[in-house]
């Protein structure tokens, strides 16, 4: 029995062993004087990162309040009908037009690159027309007195462009007589003549109106018609008698 003992003493012993050297070996080892350093600047960096984040948070809040009291102010201004800002970045152009939006506003950015571009407010029942907005796109300033003379002057050309195309058309009116609608061909003498001259043609039984035109009076007619009626009827009063003999 002492033998068996020993035995399993023995055969536990490399188990014993093995997780030991488990478990020391999963144990978080000691960090090394670099590690400690990395992860100090881990730390710092992330806490610059969040200062900064809470700076641009903070600078947007206090930009969106500066503009809304600008807004509030344009708008309660009855003698201004819009306001034009400086240049600005992309995110504060943003806020501006949320805020105008807001507001009840309409808002428009100009300018060619980035750095130039600035906003513009207007009120509603200013809205800028597409000749302003295009002079603004174009980098030029507004002026109404000289837009009227240039809307004016095309207009007055477009009214002399019309009435000189009407001018060059030449009116097409239907040629209605005969004799102006063949004149080019037959002459205008010979147009006349054969108006006048218009004969029977036999073979077709072609007759002229004036022939079938019947000259005689309605009584004239009847009477004619009575004599025919007499005659035929005093033809078969003869031919009735004769046949009876």
């Amino acid at each position: 029995m002492q033998h068996a003992a020993s035995f399993r003493e023995k055969s536990d012993s490399p188990k014993m062993a093995d997780l030991l050297g488990s478990i020391l070996s999963s144990m978080e080892k000691p960090p090394t004087v670099h590690d400690q350093e990395s992860r100090r600047k881990a730390r710092e960096q992330a806490a610059r990162l969040k200062k900064i984040e809470e700076n641009e948070k903070r600078k947007k809040a206090e930009f969106r309040k500066k503009m809304e009291k600008e807004v509030s102010e344009f708008i309660q201004d009855s003698t201004l009908q819009k306001k034009k800002y400086d240049p600005m970045g992309k995110i504060e152009r943003s806020i501006l037009h949320d805020v105008a939006e807001v507001a009840g506003l309409t808002s428009f950015s100009f300018g060619e690159d980035e750095e130039s571009r600035y906003v513009m407010l207007f009120k509603k029942e200013f809205a800028p027309s597409d000749e302003e907005l295009e002079a603004y796109r174009k980098g030029e300033e507004w002026n109404p007195q000289k837009a009227e003379e240039r809307r004016r002057l095309k207009e007055q050309a477009a009214l002399e462009m019309e009435e000189a195309s009407h001018t060059q058309k030449r009116p097409a009116s239907p040629n209605s007589n005969y004799r102006d609608k063949y004149s080019h061909l037959i002459g205008t003498s010979a147009a006349k003549d054969a108006a006048h001259t218009l004969q029977a043609n036999q073979t077709y039984g072609c007759v002229p109106v004036a022939n079938k035109r019947d000259t005689r009076s309605i009584e004239e007619a009847m009477n004619e018609i009575r004599a025919k009626k007499r005659l035929k009827k005093g033809e078969e009063e003869a031919t009735g008698s004769g046949s009876s003999v």
